[in-house]
């Protein structure tokens, strides 16, 4: 009598007693169809694993890191600093609202709610902010604590250019002492500084520049792709274009750093030791703002602590401002896709940024 033909899905669920076994071929024919049953057992469970891991991997790369971050902060200060307890109730978010309305701005509060409210969503809860009164009550706030927010100082091309020659100052005297902290330190500020004003990139922009997505043609451009950014709700990444300059030029910076630091492939912006070495892991996008500043601050330039990474971004917007260019071309270099955005860089323009840098031919 014949083996039942059997699928390997029915093959793992099968009381391998019920077979019927043929006479002839006896206790070898149970202990083979144990063996296969046990080995399809264990790649399924393989299988399984591997498959949740991967669903768990994509779900995590579907949410930005920095927003992450930010989601993760926003319900801990619901639950420790202002003592709260998930799940909650619309009545209750209305107090937290009403409790830090006077102090934190609307923008806070809204990511603060659309943090609350993916945690109700993720966890099957029913989401309170999504409620009325909720909803009426973040109006009423945003009516009556109306303030003019927070901009970042722009930097500003006379800024720019005495940074750039302190850092080659740095440089030279560096190399003259054969003091390579120093030297790759420099250079890597100089390129950072350099790249993140002439393209107006962001602080996680910078961070995530890779080296192999570069290409480099000295005193014509650079030619990159990014991976991702802000505005990429996709996922489709991003190429961009950096023309060579006849002074203060990024192309230069960024191959300088590179062919000093030895750096072929991975991150740009890297963590540096205390004896000169890069770390395989870039800079953290929040650690930008402070290095920014630590710049401004050797190079003596006044009111350092007023600048942010955004100092970079509504530097370059204002200088392109001055030298003519339309709003179209500007928030399609830098990556702008909303008006209102790409004008709230451009407010209180000073007539400082006049300067013209000729590219070069």
């Amino acid at each position: 009598m014949p083996l039942i033909a059997l699928n390997n899905r029915e093959l793992l669920h099968l009381d391998v007693l019920t077979l019927p076994i043929p006479k002839s071929h006896g206790v070898n024919s149970v202990h083979l169809l144990n063996k296969k049953i046990k080995v399809m057992s264990d790649k399924s469970v393989r299988n399984e694993r591997q498959l949740s891991t991967d669903i768990d991997q994509y779900i995590e790369a579907a949410t930005r890191d920095n927003t992450r971050k930010t989601y993760r902060s926003a319900v801990e200060h619901f639950e420790v600093s202002w003592g709260g307890r998930l799940p909650t109730t619309p009545e209750q978010i209305t107090r937290y609202l009403a409790t830090y309305a006077p102090t934190l701005s609307s923008r806070t509060l809204k990511t603060r709610l659309a943090a609350l409210a993916q945690w109700h969503q993720t966890q099957g809860f029913v989401n309170p902010c999504a409620a009325s009164q909720v909803k009426k009550v973040m109006k009423g706030i945003q009516a009556v604590h109306n303030t003019k927010p927070k901009q970042a100082k722009p930097l500003q091309l006379l800024h720019l250019r005495h940074v750039i020659e302190h850092l080659e100052t740095t440089i030279t005297t560096a190399q003259e002492t054969n003091n390579h902290r120093f030297v790759v330190r420099a250079l890597r500020n100089r390129a950072l500084i350099s790249l993140g004003f002439w393209r107006g990139f962001r602080s996680d922009e910078l961070t995530r520049l890779r080296v192999e997505n570069i290409e480099v043609s000295v005193g014509m451009r650079l030619r990159g792709y990014l991976s991702r950014n802000k505005t990429d709700r996709h996922y489709q990444g991003t190429h961009f274009e950096i023309p060579a300059l006849a002074e203060l030029c990024p192309v230069k910076a960024y191959a300088d750093y590179i062919d000093y630091a030895g750096v072929s492939d991975g991150p740009v912006f890297r963590k540096l030791d205390r004896w000169g070495k890069l770390h395989e892991k870039p800079l953290s996008a929040g650690s930008i703002p402070a290095l920014l500043r630590s710049i401004l601050t050797d190079a003596k330039v006044m009111n350092a602590n007023e600048f942010s990474s955004h100092s970079l971004r509504r530097g370059f917007a204002h200088w392109a401002d001055h030298q003519g260019w339309s709003l179209h071309d500007l928030m399609r270099y830098v990556g702008w896709k909303d008006q209102r955005s790409a004008m709230g860089y451009l407010a209180n323009r000073s007539s400082l940024f006049a300067n013209t840098l000729p590219i070069k031919p």
